[in-house]
């Protein structure tokens, strides 16, 4: 990792421009569809001014501390907060938290600056990953009991499965944080032992792999999964099942573990769908959610509406009626993205998405730290999972798990976790070869 002189980073900055101009002129649509007028004020630019302001405050930090890393990430990332901001100043609900009423978008900003500022100190902390690997046992127990804390004493927003914990006027979701701990303690137990995972031994006339070292990783994956499995957070469960086998298999380069992982997942599966009901009840939704349209299968047939009304090119922001979806702020944002913006408009966000993964395992290939760059790929693999599990979700290729669009999505956990991902990761593209 080098050390350039002071300089702009001119390629950021000029990116930028285009959240920056897509947020304001987003928001006056809104505002002007909603009041079904000409007349405006700045008043009604008001967050997405306050987002400009954050958004290239950050880029001035990176520059302030000399940061030489990928300059592509964080104006991908910012464009999808973009979406995310406009998306619940459209939804546009009032809130009540800690006693203090307020809208959607505000607090949707709120977090966002509170992600910023969560990037901003990882980029500023984080200059060298050595204490991280050295901690791995740490995040391992971390991870476990954060877990089973939430299970003990998580508290039940209405969704089935106790995966909050209240503090004081706030609601956090551990399982956030989890995943991140999943990935450190990962990267540093699969670059330890990375030659004895990779290496065999003979009994008899079969080759098999070492299992005793791969006995830690599939404990620990099996708490954290099991837990979870427990809590009915089922969404966080196959995410942590896809990063484990992610992992392991850039570590290895042995596609017998992921075959061996889907086969052991499919008869989980199986056994889950008899003796869990909660799963059997999303199987049957996702079959025939026109077995009840106006109970439990409501909101996968209101999405389907959605995106038939929404056509190729969309109704236009504030002129679909995005409102008729239960949990559409989380859950079913992608549905609302694709009345409002068209097929057309869902493309764009989805190569977004993908534009995102294939910069971050870009960047993870080019990393000559094999910590890092295990560490940079898990990374990615939540980013690219997570949005993988919830799009196919929402467009009824697989059961909807409830987990959320990254950075699209209403919610203070997702949003922050994120963007302490993303700062994670422009630290470590400056290992880089370049």
């Amino acid at each position: 990792m080098t050390r350039r002189g002071f300089s702009l980073r001119w390629l950021e900055l000029q990116l930028l421009i285009i959240p920056a101009a897509v947020s304001l002129i987003g928001l006056l649509t809104i505002s002007l569809a909603r009041l079904g007028s000409t007349r405006w004020s700045w008043g009604d630019l008001t967050v997405s001014l306050v987002f400009i302001v954050a958004m290239f405050a950050t880029s001035f930090w990176l520059t302030l501390l000399k940061v030489q890393g990928d300059q592509i990430l964080l104006p991908i990332v910012v464009m999808l907060a973009c979406l995310g901001l406009l998306l619940s100043q459209r939804l546009g609900p009032t809130l009540r938290e800690g006693g203090v009423w307020a809208s959607l978008s505000q607090r949707q900003l709120v977090y966002l600056i509170v992600g910023l500022v969560l990037l901003w100190l990882t980029v500023g902390l984080v200059r060298h990953f050595v204490w991280l690997k050295r901690l791995k046992y740490t995040w391992a127990v971390l991870a476990s009991f954060l877990t089973f804390f939430t299970m003990a004493f998580g508290t039940d927003l209405g969704s089935g499965a106790r995966l909050w914990l209240e503090l004081g006027p706030i609601t956090v979701q551990p399982g956030e944080v989890v995943k991140v701990l999943l990935v450190f303690f990962l990267a540093g137990y699969l670059d330890d032992y990375r030659e004895l995972i990779t290496s065999s031994y003979r009994v008899g006339p079969f080759s098999l792999p070492p299992l005793p070292y791969l006995i830690p990783l599939v404990g620990m994956w099996g708490i954290a999964v099991l837990a979870v499995v427990l809590q009915n957070d089922l969404g966080n469960a196959l995410l942590l099942f896809g990063i484990f086998l992610v992992m392991l298999y850039v570590a290895s380069g042995r596609l017998l573990y992921v075959m061996g992982g889907l086969a052991a997942f499919a008869a989980a599966f199986v056994v889950a769908l008899r003796l869990v009901p909660r799963v059997a009840q999303r199987v049957e939704i996702w079959l025939d959610p026109w077995s009840d349209p106006t109970g439990i299968g409501m909101q996968p047939v209101q999405a389907d509406l959605a995106f038939a009304h929404g056509h190729i090119l969309g109704t236009g922001w504030g002129f679909g009626f995005p409102q008729a979806i239960p949990v559409v702020a989380t859950d079913y944002a992608f549905a609302a993205l694709g009345e409002e913006l068209g097929s057309l408009g869902t493309v764009a966000v989805i190569g977004l998405y993908l534009a995102l993964v294939m910069r971050g395992l870009l960047v993870a290939s080019r990393i000559r730290n094999s910590y890092v760059r295990l560490l940079s790929v898990g990374l990615v693999s939540v980013f690219g999972l997570q949005t993988l599990i919830i799009l196919a979700g929402t467009v009824r290729l697989l059961p909807l798990t409830g987990i959320t669009l990254p950075f699209i999505s209403a919610g203070g956990s997702s949003l922050i976790t994120n963007f302490l991902l993303v700062g994670l990761l422009i630290r470590a593209s400056e290992f880089s070869r370049g």
